[in-house]
């Protein structure tokens, strides 16, 4: 995939009339977060022990 810096002004051109100039710095912020609690979920799933990891939500039903 190769994008010039016409493609990416263009991209940003369309956003900026989508969106408006206001909203871009909340939507980009929105979008961090988003990204940072990805991030934080998958650190989480690899951190824990593999057998629970690779247990599925009906096996928690019969260990109770």
């Amino acid at each position: 995939m190769n994008i010039g810096w016409q493609e990416i002004l263009l991209i940003l051109l369309v956003v900026l009339l989508l969106f408006g100039a206001k909203r871009i710095p909340d939507l980009a912020k929105g979008l961090g977060k988003g990204i940072r609690e990805f991030k934080k979920g998958l650190s989480e799933i690899e951190s824990l022990p593999e057998e629970k990891r690779d247990k599925k939500p009906d096996d928690k039903k019969e260990e109770k």
